[in-house]
């Protein structure tokens, strides 16, 4: 198995979010709207995409601490540490973050999103369709 793997982004977040103390964790918890803004060559993938569609976005979350395998929930020292893989935390050994967001607005390769919490210049590196289950 090789060592080392290669994620290219396909784009970036535009946001107002800057800092993490001031940060909603989840995207629920009053993040403002936010922009993905696609690369031109990404055209044809996002073509599909309309107002009003539920999609994750998968982000690289490169200003997150890759060595922690235990933290204290909601970074919250009066909660006990647990195990990373057990939490939503940025903070993680590959720190790709899983955002479930709702498209508002689409100006060609710009994307206004509503209920995405991260950071501004965060490396996008895949959106997929949610996908209701079936009835």
């Amino acid at each position: 198995m090789p060592a080392d793997y290669v994620i290219r982004p396909i784009g970036h977040v535009e946001s107002p979010l800057v800092d993490r103390a001031t940060t909603p964790k989840q995207g629920f918890e009053g993040a403002p709207s936010a922009w993905l803004v696609f690369d031109v060559e990404m055209s044809d993938g996002i073509r599909d995409l309309a107002v009003g569609d539920d999609i994750f976005v998968l982000t690289w979350l490169d200003r997150a601490e890759r060595g922690m395998l235990l933290v204290h929930p909601r970074d919250d020292p009066a909660t006990p540490e647990t195990g990373v893989f057990s939490t939503r935390s940025q903070d993680r050994p590959n720190p790709i973050g899983l955002h479930r967001v709702r498209i508002a607005t689409i100006d060609g390769n710009r994307f206004q999103v509503l209920d995405l919490e991260a950071f501004d210049r965060t490396p996008i590196v895949d959106v997929k369709p949610v996908i209701p289950p079936e009835r």
